[in-house]
């Protein structure tokens, strides 16, 4: 098996046996990210093997970290973002989710997620999937990939503050459902 440094060499050389070990290794993980951003499996398929051509096409901008113990981190975080990117373009392509409430930050009071805090990250993905695709999108940007209000307003072509108040009512609705659960586990015991 080709290790991840060899299987870069060989894409950046257009060799196909290190294209599939890339693909085979990372295909999985790139699923996982365009899913947080796609409803649709066979959307989300179509956008990991579009994300799979532009890793390949692009493969030589990829930096080498100085530490090589670093390698794979530093890999799986570009091909992520490369990912969450591709998605951004498909669903704001299909402009399902990009009108805009008229809404302004102030009507939307922010609060700290301290419930948030507490769960794990299994649970935070299955109750992000339930709320309002908007809502996970940003959500998903801001706490997940790291963006921030401003990259996700150019990103998405939307005013900063709508992006502020989506993520704070993706709080809300996590929060809530987080309550829900934990009266019903409680309950339950």
């Amino acid at each position: 098996m080709l290790e991840l440094e060899d299987a870069i060499e060989g894409c950046l050389n257009n060799r196909n046996k290190s294209k599939e070990m890339i693909y085979k290794s990372f295909y999985g993980y790139l699923m996982g990210v365009i899913l947080r951003y796609a409803d649709d499996r066979d959307d989300a398929e179509e956008l990991v093997n579009d994300t799979f051509i532009k890793i390949f096409r692009s493969i030589a901008q990829f930096s080498f970290p100085r530490e090589k113990s670093e390698l794979q981190k530093a890999f799986r975080g570009w091909i992520a973002k490369i990912a969450s990117r591709t998605a951004i373009d498909f669903l704001r392509s299909r402009k399902t989710f990009l009108h805009v409430d008229d809404i302004v930050e102030e009507q939307q009071p922010l609060s700290e997620v301290n419930a948030l805090s507490v769960l794990n990250v299994q649970d935070i993905m299955r109750m992000l999937n339930t709320l309002p695709q908007t809502q996970r999108v940003i959500f998903n940007m801001y706490e997940v990939e790291g963006f921030s209000h401003d990259e996700i307003a150019r990103a998405l072509n939307i005013p900063e503050s709508s992006s502020r108040v989506y993520l704070t009512r993706a709080k809300a609705r996590l929060r809530a459902l987080y309550t829900r659960t934990s009266i019903q586990s409680y309950a339950n015991s």
